[in-house]
């Protein structure tokens, strides 16, 4: 079946974030019904199991042929074993695949949360007709995920793509290109600093210049490893890019291949319910030959 035709099906797509989880039911290009609730707090992992199955219950209708799940972990693809979940300790080998597959009858694809936001976007978004996309995500973390060669590419455990965990500056990438710097350099969170930019504040909007430096640097790395033809900026940050698409471009000035920094696209996200979509997509992206 072509991704015209699947497009033309029923999928479920779960986004399990740090504090939420939502569930979508996706025709199309559309959300038919989104259901959301705040995580279960609890140390036993079937209860959060059974809130996601719950929600899946109340979305899915007989036209529905597979389920994506995106998670903010490791996960081994293959098996759809989610290990060492952020900010959820209960989870931390989880066999999702097997368990969702032997409660609703369907292929159950799983994989992680900043890949299922490029495969949003490739699907759905600023990225459809591009090859080669870089997904970024920026808020509680640096994530990304890769489109090469007009494939999803996860590598071999899930972490293909993770430029975050680079060293940089005698740390990381994600300590300063995420909403870790605010904390780490003002003492900050990231939505105070927004708040006062938006009040025209100049200490704010210095804070984000030099974020903008920052993370100018950090896609500086990204375009000498993958040379992709478009990076999308997505996550909570990217409401602030007014604020610092200066100083990141500025950053990028000293990019070695001028051909490349001419040529490449940087654009933000506008989708809503990007990763919901994204984890839909996972059961027609073409990595899986369909």
């Amino acid at each position: 079946m072509n991704t015209k035709d699947m497009k033309q099906r029923s999928f479920i797509g779960i986004d399990l974030g740090a504090t939420n989880v939502r569930v979508g039911r996706i025709r199309g290009n559309d959300i038919e019904q989104l259901e959301g609730e705040e995580i279960v707090d609890s140390n036993d992992p079937s209860e959060l199991l059974n809130q996601i199955e719950g929600l899946i219950q109340q979305v899915d209708t007989p036209g529905v042929i597979s389920i994506g799940i995106g998670v903010p972990s490791v996960v081994d693809v293959e098996e759809g074993i989610v290990y060492d979940v952020q900010n959820i300790p209960s989870w931390d080998k989880v066999p999702v695949k097997r368990i969702l597959e032997e409660k609703f009858d369907k292929p159950v694809h799983v994989n992680n949360d900043s890949n299922c936001f490029v495969l949003g976007e490739k699907f759905f978004g600023q990225g459809r007709g591009y090859k080669s996309v870089v997904g970024l995500t920026l808020g509680s973390g640096f994530g990304s995920g890769l489109i090469l060669n007009d494939q999803l590419y996860s590598g071999d455990h899930c972490g293909a793509g993770e430029v975050g965990m680079l060293p940089y500056k005698g740390s990381i990438f994600e300590h300063y290109c995420s909403g870790m710097f605010f904390e780490r350099a003002y003492g900050l969170p990231g939505k105070q600093v927004y708040e006062e930019a938006k009040k025209n504040r100049e200490s704010a909007k210095k804070m984000y210049e030099a974020f903008g430096t920052h993370l100018g640097n950090g896609i500086k790395a990204v375009m000498y490893a993958y040379d992709p033809q478009l990076i999308i900026l997505g996550g909570t940050i990217r409401k602030a890019y007014p604020y610092f698409k200066e100083s990141m471009f500025r950053a990028m000035e000293d990019f070695a291949y001028s051909n490349s920094l001419a040529s490449i696209r940087i654009e933000v996200s506008e989708l809503d319910e990007v990763s919901v979509l994204g984890a839909a997509a996972l059961s027609f992206d073409g990595e899986k030959g369909d």
